[in-house]
């Protein structure tokens, strides 16, 4: 009885999992198409603010997806970990090529970022064989922040800084897809040509006429344009 009720559980499942498994896959994918709106959407505000105050209000969630774009707008393939919290871990892992690059993100407009921070994410951009990493903030780092990523390869983006590079990179995306649009070769329209041919006898222009009588009547010819002054013809062909 217990092998008999388990079967019918396994047909069950398996019934059910030809209708769930594309269900989930289709919501997954509204999912990215949503997330990836809102990235688009999250950068366009920030380019077409006047100031660095566009920073201000967002989410820790908000401000890592701004931060992500605007290093996809710079051909980096970003990977999203999901994971640490508005505080915690590393936020977004950058690939370009072989290399491979480390982002913590920093929500903190209250103080500035210190050097633990920086300290931390070089411990573990040499534990996992990182190229190189980058904190990026809203707000400023600390002079021993700074003075700590300097002569390493840790970058420290502050809130002006991602302002100006979210910026750029629009700007460059614009201004090639503008590019492609001019590259793009104009179609002309084609060159109407004549096919009248000369007349025989004077050398005028030929025209098509149709013959009235005679063994040819109902037949197309051509005829001297300069007719009765010429009577040249020509045969159709």
């Amino acid at each position: 009885m217990g092998n008999l009720i388990a079967q019918s559980m396994v047909v069950a499942f398996a019934s059910a999992g030809q209708y769930l498994v594309p269900l989930v896959g289709l919501i997954g994918a509204a999912i990215s198409f949503f997330r990836r709106r809102q990235r688009i959407a999250l950068v366009s505000d920030v380019a077409q603010a006047q100031s660095t105050d566009a920073l201000d209000g967002m989410s820790w969630r908000e401000f890592e997806m701004l931060v992500g774009e605007a290093f996809r707008l710079q051909g980096y393939k970003v990977i999203e970990t999901g994971g640490g919290g508005a505080d915690g871990g590393i936020d977004l892992i950058l690939v370009k090529g072989t290399e491979k690059f480390l982002v913590q993100c920093k929500q903190w407009k209250a103080y500035k970022v210190g050097v633990d921070v920086v300290r931390e994410l070089y411990g573990v951009m040499a534990a996992k064989g990182a190229t190189g990493g980058f904190v990026v903030t809203s707000g400023r780092f600390t002079d021993d922040a700074i003075k700590f990523a300097a002569g390493r390869n840790v970058r420290l983006i502050d809130g002006p800084k991602l302002f100006a590079l979210i910026k750029q990179a629009r700007q460059s995306t614009a201004t090639t897809a503008r590019q492609q649009t001019v590259s793009t070769p104009q179609q002309t329209a084609p060159i109407k040509t004549t096919t009248e041919p000369n007349c025989p006898k004077c050398g005028a222009r030929m025209s098509k006429r149709l013959a009235r009588s005679g063994s040819n009547a109902g037949n197309e010819f051509w005829g001297c344009s300069t007719f009765p002054a010429c009577r040249g013809i020509r045969h159709l062909g």
